[in-house]
């Protein structure tokens, strides 16, 4: 907009500009002094014809201190030729951005700001002065400054990168855990400390960082100053500049190396173990088995990884397994499931599945470790003994017959007893009658 006004409307005591004000440059003039941000309207040596009310506030000189000076009254020597390169960019590109100004106030503070001017052209289209906006940068120099001081004393590896993987700062945990001096680290390309594959993939880890603001558990190996590759994690988020552009990026790399000691550990383990061990994802696909996975189903290597289980136990047994990872995410065990694996020779193994759950360095559970128990010797002593259960049943109704055969006889000679008493009885008594 101000690259249209009419010079008149903002620069004073330019004879040239002082010619009728169009209702435009009435209106630029009202935008200027209500604009919250310190704006002032200088020449092209760098007088300033014009300032706001912000201006004064920022700096705290009266407007006779102010008007008519040069700005290199307020800044250093230094910035005074940084401000004089700025109005030339002025001039050629009729913009320029973000340059540091540090004037100093009335109480004699130096106040860190930034610059952004565009061109002041005159009815012919001709450059003839700037247009600056200055942000006082003091609250966010502190807050710089404090994210400075989180980024020196976190526990963690932390630095901070431009969008080419240049190295622009970095924490004391960093050259511990690399073992380089400041000198060796800073301005240095990340490609210097990886291999060419990783110097690609963090690459691209760069550009999603720029698409997406953050990237997670990219994995990284520095070489170290003593040649040793340290397996890291990186986490990594978007640093962006005062207008919200993506300028580079934070990195935090976290060592891996005792978790990667611990995950070989457990490897070892799941490896060694009896039973048959298989780790899988939340889909139910198989990442990881034991040997005795294999010993079990009879299957090669590349017939189990990658495979779903639902491709060895039946459709109803997959909606149990399904509800059974549920049962892990949610209360990270499940114990006792009935799984009826189908082996490479088309044989249907009875087993058990205990499963817990599989988490990653953030705790999130990302899959199952379950185990399997094989149980056919437990159903073959099952069938056994219901066997044996059955023999003794029908050897103890054969026995309970026996019984009632012998209990019978038994009767019938108690039976045939009394009778045979009461026959002798009676005949006994016939004789003594007979005899008299």
């Amino acid at each position: 907009m101000f690259d249209r006004l009419d010079a008149s409307a903002t620069i004073v005591p330019s004879t040239k500009l002082n010619r009728a004000k169009s209702r435009g440059s009435l209106d630029a003039d009202i935008i200027i002094k209500n604009a919250p941000d310190p704006v002032f309207v200088s020449d092209l040596e760098g007088k300033i014809l014009s300032a706001n009310d912000a201006v004064y506030e920022l700096l705290g000189f009266r407007t006779d201190e102010v008007l008519e000076q040069s700005l290199s009254r307020f800044i250093s020597p230094e910035e005074t030729r940084e401000f004089t390169a700025a109005l030339r960019e002025v001039i050629e590109r009729g913009v320029t951005r973000n340059a540091w100004l540090n004037p100093r106030s009335a109480s004699g503070e130096v106040i860190p700001t930034t610059l952004n001017a565009s061109a002041l052209r005159d009815t012919d289209g001709c450059v003839i002065g700037a247009i600056g906006i200055l942000r006082d940068m003091r609250e966010l120099d502190k807050a710089r400054a404090y994210a400075d001081s989180l980024i020196k004393n976190a526990p963690d590896p932390v630095f901070v990168s431009d969008l080419e993987g240049k190295i622009l700062s970095a924490n004391d945990a960093v050259y511990e855990l690399l073992g380089f001096r400041t000198d060796e680290v800073l301005e240095q390309s990340l490609s210097r400390f990886i291999s060419s594959e990783e110097t690609r993939e963090f690459t691209a880890a760069l550009r999603e960082v720029i698409e997406r603001g953050v990237i997670r558990n990219a994995r990284l190996n520095p070489r170290s100053a003593s040649g040793e590759v340290i397996p890291t994690s990186l986490n990594a988020s978007a640093l962006h500049d005062s207008d919200g552009h993506a300028i580079g990026a934070i990195g935090i790399l976290r060592d891996m190396r005792e978790l990667d000691k611990a995950l070989a550990y457990s490897d070892s383990l799941i490896k060694n173990a009896p039973d048959p061990v298989f780790v899988s994802d939340l889909e139910g696909k198989i990442l990881q088995a034991n040997d005795a996975v294999y010993e079990l189903l009879g299957f090669r290597t590349d017939e189990v990884l990658e495979q779903s289980l639902s491709r060895f136990i039946s459709p109803e047994e997959t909606r149990e397994f399904t509800a059974a990872l549920r049962e892990v995410i949610e209360r990270g065990v499940t114990r006792n499931t009935r799984l009826n694996p189908r082996s490479a020779s088309g044989e249907v193994i009875p087993t058990t599945l205990n499963a817990s759950a599989l988490r990653d360095t953030d705790g999130h559970v990302i899959g199952a470790i379950g185990i399997l128990r094989d149980m056919r010797a437990y159903e073959n002593i099952l069938r056994d003994l219901q066997e044996s259960k059955a023999e003794l049943q029908e050897k103890i109704l054969d026995l309970e017959k026996f019984e009632e055969v012998v209990v019978g006889r038994e009767l019938k000679m108690i039976a045939l007893e009394k009778q045979l008493g009461s026959i002798m009885h009676s005949s006994k008594k016939f004789e003594q009658g007979h005899n008299r």
